[in-house]
Formats: structure tokens, C-alpha cells, sequence
């Protein structure tokens, strides 16, 4: 970070007559050179976000293929569509926002008397998106078995609720609210008052970039491994579950380093 710091010692030319700086690109105010340094400081932190997002963005597609190969039906006249599964995170997202902020966090308030940190709620957040990797990992295993077993015909259903992809996807959205406002918090906590306004919109840069960084995995996935074939019952969507948890754990790994 000392070499951040020449830019705020004025020298001759630096400024004009008036006062006002002469050579933008060489000499900056105390302000604008301690949000760069918070930027820096961070930005280990904020790169654990996109790769903790990567997986949850690939699930999304995914869930959808396995969604299609499934028994979708509720009751005798109605089929869930499958372009809905993608709801159930946020749905959940929504109901554990609750349930974290006017139960979960008051209680651990008053067991350890002290308040999560932001810190602490991203790093919970780590936690939970790899056990809700490895549940997804077990579900489509499960699915795969009984495709196989059963001599999968193309275009035919397995015989397997599609609500077995509930649990994973529910705790996707949980994690989902542990992680996100956990982020912004944090920026919001390190950002000077000048740069508070981006906190959000950091975060929201995370998953941007997640969005096309889980496209060129899934394009990597397809030409290296025959892990996702066109008819994924032929494949092995588990691996792929399994290879986002161990990445999820290395990636928690990283992060409490990075803490």
C-alpha cells in the first residue's frame, strides 16, 4: 500500500495557480487514494463472491435439464413447469431473510452476546452452498441410478419426483441470504462515505461476471469431459455437482485466508 502514497505528495507542476491539480493521473486527494486502497484491501475477499456464485448460477441451467427428465406432476391435471424450479431459491431466499434477521440472529445475540458480523454471515454462506452442492450431487446420483436401471429410453420420464430437487435448491437460497447481505455489509463497513453508494452495486458486479464465467465452464465441462452430453442422462451431471463442492470448500478454504 506504500506505493499508493506518492500520489498524494504534491510537486512542482502537480498544481495549477488556483489550486486545483494540474496532472490527474499523477497526484490525487487523500480521499480518492484511501478508496483506492480499500478497493485493493478487498478485493481477495470480493473474488471468493464469484466463485462462490459460479456453481449457483450452473445449477440454475442445470435444474432445469434435470427438471425436464422428471415425473413434473401434481395431482391428475396439473404438470409443474420447469422453467419454475428456478423460483424456489428466491422463495426461499425470501423466507429465510426473515426467519435469519428476526429469529436466527437475535438468538445468536443472546447465546454468545455478541452480533454476526458480515464476515461471519459470507463465511456461513460459503458452508451452506457446498452442503447444498453435495445434497444436489446425491439427488441427481439418485436420479442417474434409476435412469440407468431402468434402461432410459430418449425422450421418456424417470419415474422420480421432480420435488427431490427441492432440498438442494432450498438450501441454495438459504446460503443465497447468508452470503449476499453479508457482502454488502462489509463494503458498506470498509467503503469510505464516498464510495458507500457502490456497495451494492460490487456485488452485484460479482455475479455478473459469475453469470459469464459459469457459461465458459459449462462450454469447458462439455469439450474436456463427457460429463454433459445433450441427453444428460448419458452423462454425469453428479461429477459436476461434486467438482462445484470441492471447489466450494477450496474456495472457503481461500476465504478464510483471505480473512
Amino acid at each position: 500500500m506504500w506505493l499508493f502514497n506518492s500520489a498524494e505528495l504534491k510537486t512542482e507542476g502537480d498544481t495549477r495557480s488556483d489550486g486545483s491539480i494540474a496532472k490527474l493521473w499523477r497526484l490525487c486527494t487523500v480521499q480518492q487514494l484511501e478508496g483506492l486502497k480499500t478497493l485493493v484491501r478487498i478485493f481477495p475477499i470480493w473474488s471468493t463472491g464469484i466463485f462462490l456464485s459460479i456453481p449457483v448460477e450452473m445449477r440454475g441451467s442445470m435444474t432445469i435439464l434435470q427438471a425436464l427428465t422428471m415425473d413434473r406432476h401434481l395431482g391428475p391435471h396439473f404438470k409443474i413447469p420447469t422453467g419454475s424450479m428456478v423460483v424456489i431459491p428466491t422463495i426461499s431466499a425470501v423466507i429465510s431473510l426473515t426467519l435469519i434477521d428476526r429469529f436466527l440472529c437475535p438468538l445468536w445475540l443472546k447465546l454468545s452476546r455478541q452480533s454476526l458480523t458480515p464476515l461471519e454471515r459470507v463465511g456461513v454462506g460459503h458452508i451452506l452452498n457446498s452442503l447444498s452442492m453435495i445434497v444436489s450431487a446425491i439427488v441427481e446420483s439418485k436420479r442417474l441410478k434409476i435412469a440407468h436401471h431402468l434402461k432410459y429410453q430418449p425422450d421418456s420420464t424417470v419415474p422420480m419426483l421432480v420435488f427431490w430437487l427441492f432440498p438442494p435448491l432450498v438450501l441454495g437460497g438459504i446460503a443465497e441470504e447468508f452470503h449476499f447481505p453479508g457482502q454488502i455489509a462489509f463494503y458498506y463497513q470498509e467503503f469510505p462515505v464516498s464510495l458507500r453508494s457502490t456497495a451494492i452495486a460490487i456485488a452485484s458486479v460479482t455475479i455478473g461476471i459469475a453469470y459469464y464465467l459459469s457459461t465458459a465452464m459449462v462450454d469447458l465441462i462439455k469439450r474436456v469431459t463427457g460429463w454433459l452430453p445433450d441427453d444428460i442422462n448419458y452423462g454425469r451431471p453428479d461429477n459436476v455437482y461434486w467438482m462445484q463442492a470441492v471447489v466450494g470448500v477450496l474456495n472457503f478454504g481461500y476465504y478464510l485466508v483471505c480473512t
